[in-house]
C-alpha cells in the first residue's frame, strides 16, 4: 500500500482509500480529498513534516502524519 507520504515531489496520484479516524476523515473530505480524487505533491517542508499538495486549483498543506492515512496509486 502506497500512501501520500511516500510520494515524490511533482507526482500525480489518485486517492484509493482514506484510512483515517472519523474526525480526520471528515476534515479531509471537506478539503475535497476523497476516493478517486487526483492530487499532485507540490513540495515537502525541509524536515518532511509537512506536505504541500494541489487539488484542482487549490493548494493545501497536510501534516505528514495525516498523509499516512491517504492510500494512493500513481497515475
Amino acid at each position: 500500500m502506497k500512501t501520500l507520504k511516500d510520494c515524490q515531489k511533482s507526482q500525480k496520484v489518485r486517492v484509493v482509500k482514506l484510512h483515517a479516524p472519523k474526525e480526520l476523515k471528515q476534515r479531509l473530505i471537506s478539503f475535497g480529498i476523497m476516493k478517486d480524487t487526483i492530487l499532485q505533491v507540490m513540495e515537502y517542508a525541509p524536515a518532511k513534516s509537512t506536505i504541500k499538495i494541489k487539488i484542482g486549483k487549490m493548494s493545501l498543506a497536510l501534516r505528514a502524519k495525516e498523509a499516512e492515512f491517504i492510500e494512493v496509486e500513481l497515475i
